[in-house]
Formats: structure tokens, sequence, C-alpha cells
């Protein structure tokens, strides 16, 4: 049978299943029969509002990111395809090309180094024929190359960190210390950023707070008292051994496992909407509530909605990152369809200037030109970019 429901956050045991859950705006205090909403009440309904607001922009953006990256496998992926086929038929070409005695000294040199340029992305890729052509024109094989530009990498690493990186592990690879060189830069990117946060926070203790920072930091303790006494509430409801009936037992350690985790993160709206579903709460309870509390609470939504506007940040970051959508341009379906119609047009392009090299090579004639166009190519980029940074 189904008990009677209580105020928001009084104590009481569930007894039936729980309820789908719903949206955090089903939280929001309801003005008691034609009286206006106070202040509190309305900016209190408002971050719940934002919030389911933020809630469904990253649920769209995980759909853009899903949508959008099928389109760019259907129509990207086998434009790449192509681009390495012509990338390792070139290679292949001078390989057999240097074979021969048509080159001079410095045309050779020009064709050893673009064929060991692809010859590494193609290994790079799996292809260990590639790997072997590699090291068959470098003076350096490519295992060698690669252990030499993860030592580089390592000691500009610890330069930066202005002291040695110490071996993981017995036996660490190379890699294993570029990874754990890595891993040292975060680790101390997070120390000082933490040590800046800690510098701001004694220097704003320091300062003798306004009458409305007083009142802020109030409501954010007594925010965060509210939190915790729920969370152990409904600890004290849901505990899945208290439980005899096996059905309700798993429903309940289901709950309990999602206000661990809503409790770990300060989620308030999680907590409330548990209590609803494990029907422990009237759903107009929050009517109920004094402006101070709602004041309170409102300072712990206010946090969850910065939570919220950064990780849509990031996940927006992470998806032009993925799809190269210009810098300060918006996440949006447009954008990602323009940076998707960039791409297939660059590739177009480049395919069709290596189906022209190609060509060109066939013939000894056509290979020296070729040589002395991507000689000169390769020396610009050098005078551009001397560190090899692009």
């Amino acid at each position: 049978m189904p008990r009677r429901t209580a105020p928001l956050f009084d104590d009481i045991e569930p007894a039936t299943a729980p309820a789908a859950p719903g949206t955090a705006a089903a939280l929001s205090v309801q003005p008691p029969e034609q009286a206006p909403l106070s202040a509190a009440a309305k900016a209190f309904n408002l971050q719940l509002k934002r919030i389911d607001k933020l809630k469904s922009q990253l649920q769209e953006l995980d759909t853009l990111g899903r949508t959008h990256r099928q389109a760019w496998h259907d129509r990207v992926t086998p434009l790449e395809k192509r681009q390495f086929a012509c990338m390792r038929e070139m290679a292949l070409l001078l390989d057999e090309r240097l074979s021969g005695k048509v080159l001079t000294a410095r045309q050779r040199d020009t064709a050893r180094t673009l064929l060991c340029d692809m010859a590494r992305t193609l290994a790079a890729r799996g292809e260990a024929d590639m790997a072997a052509l590699y090291d068959r024109h470098s003076p350096k094989t490519l295992a060698q190359s690669e252990l030499d530009d993860s030592a580089a990498m390592i000691q500009e690493l610890e330069a930066t960190l202005g002291e040695p990186l110490e071996m993981p592990f017995e036996g660490a690879s190379p890699e294993d210390m570029l990874r754990a060189a890595m891993e040292r830069l975060h680790q101390a990117e997070m120390a000082e950023q933490e040590r800046r946060r800690e510098a701001a926070e004694k220097r704003k203790a320091r300062k003798k707070p306004s009458a409305a920072q007083a009142q802020a930091q109030a409501h954010l303790e007594d925010a965060t008292t509210t939190l915790r006494k729920l969370f152990r509430q409904l600890a004290s409801a849901l505990h899945p051994d208290r439980e005899p009936d096996a059905q309700l037992r798993l429903a309940k350690t289901a709950l309990m496992s999602e206000a661990n985790a809503a409790y770990e993160r300060q989620d308030l709206v999680a907590l409330m909407q548990i209590q609803q579903r494990a029907a422990l709460a009237d759903p107009l309870a929050a009517a109920r509530l004094s402006d101070d509390k709602l004041a309170a609470l409102t300072q712990l939504l206010k946090q969850q909605v910065a939570t919220l506007e950064r990780e849509r940040a990031e996940r927006q970051d992470r998806l032009a990152m993925e799809f190269d959508v210009r810098i300060g341009a918006s996440v949006t379906p447009s954008a990602l369809n323009a940076a998707l119609e960039d791409r297939v047009s660059d590739l177009d392009e480049l395919l069709f200037a290596m189906s022209e090299d190609l060509e060109m090579v066939q013939t000894d004639a056509g290979l020296k030109r070729w040589l002395t166009q991507e000689r000169k190519a390769l020396t610009e980029r050098m005078r551009m970019d001397p560190f090899g940074f692009f």
C-alpha cells in the first residue's frame, strides 16, 4: 500500500517502486491559491528553469555530435582513405626510383625526406611495410626516431616543470615516460590553479565581507546543511539492507546509487527528484518553505547552474576541436556543416593535386620537376616554421 507523503526533506520510508523522474521545473514553488510568488520563490523557480534549459542543451550537443560524427564518417573517411592510398603509391614509387641513377644527390636527398615523411605517417596507421620502408631510407630507424622525438619532448617538459622526471616504473618505455610527463605537467597546472584559488580565498577572507556577501555565505552554509540532511534522510529511507522485498530492494539499491552520485556532485535537484520518485515528498511542499530557506537553496542551484554552464562550454570546445569548427564560431548544426564542407573541399583539392603529382612523376623529367617544386616548398615551410610546429 502507498504511504502518505511528507513535507520536503521529512523522514519517511518509501513503500512503492520509484516513479519516472521529472524535470527540475517540476520542483518549482507554486503560488498558494491565487497569491503572488515572493521574490525568493521567483529566484528559486528561475534557477530550476535554467537547469532544465542547460540540461536540454547538453542533450542537444550530444545528439548533434552523434549525428555529425556519422555524417563526417560517411563523407570524410572515404576521401581520407584515398588520400592515404595516394600517399602509399607515391612512397612506393619514390622507393623504386631511388634505386636508379637518374637523380642528382640533392634530388635524392629530397626524395628520401619526402618518402620518410609519407612512410612514417602510414606506419602510424598500422602499415608495417611502411615502417620497413622508412628504415631502409632513413639514417635512423623509425623506432629510434620516435625514441629521439619522445626524449626531446620529455626534455622540453622537464624544462617547463623545472625538475627531472622520475621513471614511473621499472623498465618504462619512452612512451610511458612521455605519458608520465604529461600527467606530471597536468598535476603541476592543477596545483598552480589550487594555489591561486587558495591565495584568492585568503585575500578575500582578510577583507571584511559586505552585508550581501555575509548573507550569501550564510545562505550557502544553510543550504549545504540542508543538502547533507536530505542525503542522510534518503540514505536512511533507501538503505537496501532494510528492505525484505527483493524487487523493492533492487529499486532502492538503484536509487541509493543515484543519491550517492548526486550528493558527491552537490546536485540538489537530483536529490529532490529522487525524494519525489521514492514517494518521500509532497510535490507542493516547496511552497511551504520560508523565503530564507528558498534563498539558501537558490545558492546551491546557482552553483549547479555554473557547473552545467562549464560543462556546456567544455562539450562545445570538444566538438569544435573534433570537427575543425572555426575559432570563435558557435557549435551549431550550420557551423558543423560548414566545417564538414570545408574539410571535404580541402580533401578534394588535395586528392586532385596528389593525382596530378602521381601523373607527373611517371617520367624522369616529371619526377625531377616535382622534386624541385617540393624542395622549394620544404624550404619555405622551414623558413616559416623552423621548429616544425605546423
